[in-house]
């Protein structure tokens, strides 16, 4: 008797494992449909950005908000300019593969230049839902499907990439992004890092936009700004 019960429940959960599995692909699917319909027109977005950073060691999170813009005017052409106003004004602007941060209290502007053996990796990191088809994300990453949640008032769907490069492996372990169902744009990102740090960006208030001008993404520097190369 015993036997037979022991044996029905794992055919019933054997079954409702498949069935799980089933429906995770389907749904793993939906997204990528969703995401493979937006990339071809996205041009660009502008929206409001919430930042929060979490230090493992000493278990505290800081968070930093302000707004966000990227434009990609053609494939392999990004740009991007985040101007965070809360805590402490800084800003980062990155064209291709130059990353310029400036911070206003001490009139300096930090300047990286990652090179173009490292442009591919850089593109592929930034653009982490924003345009990016389902092709690129399954090239580069393992992707598996994380859930339905709601994002900053919007219905969205959680996936998980794992990095395939050992390299990027090495520094970021996992990535979680939430799919916007109404757009099949990031509409949240979540960076893992080793040791146990983490990176939440939100970005409430999206809106695509096909017409942003060159000016939008560009640092506002004052005279007479330090440089410094990093």
């Amino acid at each position: 008797m015993y036997f037979w019960k022991g044996a029905i429940l794992r055919v019933c959960a054997a079954i409702l494992g498949l069935t799980l599995t089933t429906l995770a692909a389907d749904d793993l699917a939906a997204v990528f449909a969703r995401m493979d319909q937006a990339a071809p027109t996205f041009k660009g977005m502008r929206a409001d950005i919430k930042k929060l950073a979490h230090t493992a060691v000493i278990n505290e999170d800081t968070v930093d908000s302000g707004t966000i813009v990227v434009k990609v005017p053609k494939p392999h052409d990004f740009h991007m300019l985040i101007d965070l106003q809360q805590p402490d004004k800084k800003s980062v602007g990155i064209s291709g593969t130059l990353v310029e941060m400036y911070y206003p209290k001490a009139n300096e502007v930090q300047v990286k230049n990652v090179g173009k053996g490292h442009k591919t990796e850089m593109e592929q990191f930034l653009r982490l839902g924003f345009g990016s088809n389902s092709r690129e994300l399954r090239e580069g990453y393992e992707v598996t499907y994380g859930g339905a949640e709601t994002v900053a008032g919007q219905k969205a769907t959680r996936i998980v990439l794992v990095p395939k490069s050992a390299d990027m492996l090495a520094m970021f372990p996992k990535f979680e992004l939430w799919i916007a169902d109404a757009t099949g744009i990031s509409i949240q990102q979540k960076i893992y890092e080793q040791g146990g740090n983490y990176t939440v960006a939100t970005y409430p208030n999206m809106k695509l936009d096909s017409n942003i001008p060159d000016s939008a993404v560009k640092l506002n520097l004052p005279k007479g700004v330090v440089r410094r190369s990093l």
